[in-house]
């Protein structure tokens, strides 16, 4: 088994908890991975874990205000900023000159960002996992998703975006259908354990950044947009996107079109944004051939 190291960045007075997985073997080079949300715990990402067992060190962390992170009581502003800020702070106490990260969902945002703004030096690769590049996107697929359920579903969902209020028996039922179809196919009490942390563990950041909704931005990333600006994202990339995911083929395709060095898509048969799981030994065997490519 693996050797685990765990602890915790101090940011902003809050601390930021960590977990290393495995040690590097000569000539490889750690992965970081920044996990979907905004404000969900890294746990349902430990399916990379195995990963480690080939002499490469998987490395995780809690996004401040969720998991086995400070959760601030009182007024923290949730925004990208703040997360690009913390992501620099860990790369740096962690003493990670270079890296590949993977980017999951809400993680390929911060990755990008991240890469825009800083020019970091030293990322070898990057992976692009069922990412968005533009919040406009995102809504408009979503949108084209929702429109291919049950026309009684399709209103209900209608409905709670209207009225704010997502706790009716038809919206929620509506909601599990469309998670069901396009977030992760498991049945819910048949998925694993870590995805279950992941869950019960989430922060206020989703509503802050996100919103109520899976099909309406209302919060501070409706205006991300950096599809102009992938063209600048130089490093290796690889894109991973399920085939009923909510990203999309056509938000997928945007990353493997625009990305100057994007080398490789994989699009899983039957996955969905949750691919990872659902298909844990084809998603690792191409991150950790693609990543061997880069070091």
């Amino acid at each position: 088994m693996a050797k685990i190291t765990e602890g915790s960045v101090a940011f902003r007075g809050y601390q930021t908890h960590y977990c290393i997985v495995g040690e590097n073997d000569p000539g490889r080079l750690p992965l970081l991975v920044l996990n979907g949300g905004p404000g969900m715990p890294h746990d349902y990402m430990e399916s990379l874990d195995p990963l480690a067992e080939g002499g490469r060190q998987v490395i995780y962390y809690d996004q401040i205000g969720c998991g086995r992170s400070t959760v601030p009581e009182g007024a923290l502003r949730y925004d990208a900023q703040l997360f690009v800020e913390e992501l620099k702070v860990v790369r740096e106490t962690l003493g990670l000159e270079r890296l590949h990260i993977l980017g999951q969902s809400w993680g390929t945002v911060l990755m990008l960002l991240y890469l825009l703004q800083e020019k970091p030096v030293g990322v070898a690769s990057i992976v692009v996992s069922s990412g968005l590049p533009s919040a406009k996107l995102w809504i408009r697929e979503a949108g084209k998703l929702k429109g291919l359920l049950p026309p009684e579903m399709r209103a209900a969902l209608d409905e709670a975006d209207r009225t704010g209020d997502y706790d009716s028996s038809a919206a929620q039922a509506a909601g599990d259908e469309f998670y069901r179809r396009h977030v992760c196919s498991l049945d819910p009490k048949d998925w694993p354990e870590s995805v279950k942390r992941s869950f019960s563990q989430t922060g206020p950041a989703y509503q802050e950044m996100q919103g109520a909704s899976e099909f309406v931005f209302t919060g501070n990333l409706r205006t991300y947009d950096v599809e102009d600006q992938l063209k600048d994202v130089t490093q290796p990339a690889l894109v991973i996107s399920g085939e009923f995911d909510e990203c999309t083929p056509l938000i997928a395709k945007e990353f493997y079109d625009r990305l100057p060095n994007a080398e490789e898509w994989l699009l899983i048969e039957d996955g969905t944004h949750l691919c990872n799981v659902e298909f844990p030994d084809l998603y690792n065997e191409t991150v950790e051939r693609f990543v061997t490519r880069h070091e």
